[in-house]
């Protein structure tokens, strides 16, 4: 007991279950900072390595010398001419810009008229998710396993090895993906416009070409931007049907790096920056016009 004179302490400290909630709550923050140092980390050093690399070969593009030193000797432009005259590259920019023209204009005159006539953004009919899956099939499976068969067959059709093959091959991935990323901006335009422009006498051309095609202009830009990216990268597919002057770039690029004969390795490291700074270009425009979420949020749907 406690004497009438004398008041009891106060007891200041917290209850046990606060402190361990505190303590729960600090081990957790600091797993989760520990996580995120862990994920940056690794970023940081898949992207140093990733730069270094492309250092490594902008500089030995443009070395004189460089062999055991941490720098090189000098610097010069000379394996740039070296690399255009000796792998022609004037002819092989050439096919490549005959190829991905073709391809890029055929798919959208197909595939947005496709998208739309074939009422895959709205409309639900028996088997609309198979005829989806055949659709998206050559952008689901690798280029490989469809590109020997059809090589095969353009062999014995005698279209292998021109132009109209090659551009025939590129074409097989290039429709779907239109057809796949004009979905979007077809289910965005309001059905009603479509009423309303029947109601005021339009046919299907005439809607089509004074409604519906000025409100599709901004997707098949982006669309159009993003099947040039891919067409330039394509390698298995042009790489099986291409001959000796339907060569693009980038299997240009690989019948130097691996063609028989001693060839100076600043010349081929020359052709690849050309490349990579094709490559890079289109793809810095490409990313103004398309959000590369968009395209994967749409791959996700239909695979549902």
């Amino acid at each position: 007991m406690v004497p009438d004179n004398q008041t009891a302490p106060a007891w200041t400290g917290a209850s046990p279950g606060r402190d361990a909630g505190k303590i729960m709550k600090q081990q957790t923050s600091l797993r989760d900072r520990l996580w995120k140092c862990f994920v940056w980390a690794t970023m940081g050093f898949f992207l140093v390595n990733v730069l270094l690399l492309i250092a490594t070969v902008a500089v030995n593009s443009v070395a004189t010398r460089w062999f055991g030193t941490l720098m090189p000797q000098g610097f010069t432009l000379h394996w740039y001419g070296q690399a255009w005259s000796d792998f022609q590259l004037s002819s092989v920019l050439l096919v490549t810009m005959e190829v991905v023209s073709a391809v890029v204009l055929l798919s959208i005159a197909l595939g947005v008229p496709a998208a739309y006539a074939l009422a895959l953004a709205r409309v639900q009919f028996p088997g609309k998710r198979f005829a989806m899956l055949i659709f998206l099939l050559p952008l689901m499976v690798p280029p490989v396993t469809y590109g020997i068969p059809m090589a095969t067959v353009m062999y014995k059709f005698h279209l292998a090895g021109t132009l109209a093959g090659v551009i025939l091959a590129n074409l097989v991935p290039a429709l779907p993906f239109v057809i796949l990323v004009m979905t979007p901006f077809i289910e965005q335009i309001d059905p009603n416009l479509e009423s309303a422009a029947r109601i005021f006498g339009a046919n299907t051309t005439r809607y089509f070409r004074y409604v519906l095609l000025p409100l599709l202009v901004p997707g098949m830009l982006a669309t159009g931007l993003l099947v040039l990216v891919r067409t330039i990268g394509m390698f298995e597919l042009t790489f099986f049907t291409a001959g000796p002057t339907t060569q693009t770039l980038v299997v240009a690029l690989y019948y130097a790096v691996f063609s028989t004969g001693v060839r100076a390795p600043q010349s081929i490291d020359a052709m690849a920056m050309i490349y990579m700074a094709i490559t890079l270009v289109w793809v810095l425009i490409a990313l103004q016009f398309a959000s590369p979420t968009q395209l994967v949020s749409r791959v996700k749907e239909q695979r549902r």
